[in-house]
């Protein structure tokens, strides 16, 4: 049985919001704190102190004159966030992440709770030091007998109060078998384009929302630093950027859950989409476009509902590769966006090509474990040895 997270939106009391809002700020404040102990730590002595250690800290701190205040929230939130930054060093020191940043007010917060911390009863979720439920609006139903193991509040930069719940749910089970499988070869002008010659126009969230992004960003630069009308005009930036994301979301989740329904096998391009987004002139398309999430949530609901997700190597020419006759051309500029095979005549589609290569490249990967990296060029033959040699 998988584990889900349903998202709600919430509206809080007066006195709700204020513990709420006094939970984040202990959130934020333990887990800075406990952050520069870590690298003051390791720069000065070479010392890596974990998790036990800041967890015997926070125990200390609560007892500090100028630190009570730790004491008039939920115990939990603060040690979860002691958990969550053990987890974020964990993948640094393993190199799947950057180094951790401190946490800032202005990107609103969030608060985890266990079981010992929160109450369901008849439908209605109690959390500590609460004495009234949440007004939730419940948008779906949660599946019938779960019992929420983890809550998460989540505060947004918007002003917008969120709950996760997260819960066992029966209702993720593997989907019917369709046989069909399909390449996808993702892109800016359209957001994808399949092997079967569909292709999915890319809405541009931002462009569409870009002017009116502008206009209230400009007025935002107006306010004095520091002064109320500053903070309300930050919150119309962040409604702005809010509806931006909003939008991306639901049209990805809408994409990525049809794809997985009609087809067995997938197959994509293993990008490196940060490496990319190094590219003044296209990274603000790329970041636009959310590859990276349409990945991640391919992924995921392929896991859930027994489909197979095929990754090939970023380095595989899909473009520029006939998928006729197998002739690689030596350059393929991005203005280019068809091209006719000097082998065998055939013209492509520059989109439909790659996404048919990809997914060539995908069943060979799938069914014999092929590998599908290209034969080093010449020139990055020569590169390589030059380098090689002056060392």
């Amino acid at each position: 049985m998988k584990e889900r997270a349903y998202k709600f939106r919430f509206y809080p009391t007066t006195d709700q919001e204020n513990l709420l809002r006094r939970t984040m700020g202990c959130v934020r404040l333990v887990y800075n704190k406990a952050l520069g102990l870590r690298t003051k730590g390791w720069y000065e002595r070479q010392e890596r102190i974990g998790y036990s250690q800041t967890s015997s800290l926070l125990t200390e701190w609560k007892k500090e004159e100028d630190l009570d205040f730790l004491n008039e929230v939920s115990c939990v939130p603060l040690q979860q966030c002691l958990r969550h930054l053990q987890t974020a060093f964990t993948n640094f020191w393993a190199k799947r992440a950057k180094y951790p940043n401190f946490k800032k007010k202005r990107n609103g917060g969030s608060a985890e709770f266990t079981k010992s911390a929160f109450k369901w009863k008849d439908g209605k979720l109690f959390l500590a030091k609460c004495k009234e439920h949440l007004n939730i609006v419940w948008s779906r139903f949660l599946p019938q007998d779960s019992t929420p193991s983890t809550v998460t509040i989540k505060l947004d930069p918007s002003g917008r109060w969120f709950v996760s719940i997260l819960v066992k749910d029966p209702t993720v089970k593997p989907l019917p078998k369709t046989d069909k499988k399909v390449g996808i070869d993702v892109g800016i002008t359209s957001l994808i384009t399949t092997s079967n010659g569909e292709k999915v126009a890319n809405p541009k969230q931002f462009n569409r929302l870009y002017k009116k992004l502008r206009r209230k960003q400009k007025a935002l630069s107006r306010k004095t630093k520091g002064s109320n009308n500053r903070y309300k005009a930050s919150l119309e930036v962040a409604k702005v950027h809010a509806q931006i994301k909003d939008a991306r979301k639901d049209l990805l989740h809408k994409l990525t859950t049809k794809l997985v329904r009609d087809n067995d096998l997938i197959a994509i391009e293993d990008l490196a989409i940060r490496n990319m987004l190094k590219n003044h002139k296209l990274a603000r398309s790329i970041s636009d476009a959310s590859w990276g999430e349409f990945n991640r949530q391919l992924e995921y609901k392929c896991e859930w509902y027994g489909k197979e997700l095929v990754k090939i190597d970023r380095y595989f020419p899909s473009s520029k590769r006939c998928g006729n006759c197998g002739y690689i051309v030596d350059k393929l500029p991005l203005n280019i966006r068809e091209w006719e095979c000097p082998e065998c005549g055939t013209n492509h589609d520059r989109d439909i090509n790659a996404s048919q290569n990809i997914l060539a490249a995908g069943l060979a990967v799938s069914v014999c474990g092929a590998s599908i990296r290209p034969e080093e060029s010449k020139s990055r033959k020569a590169t390589a040895l030059k380098q090689k040699s002056k060392s």
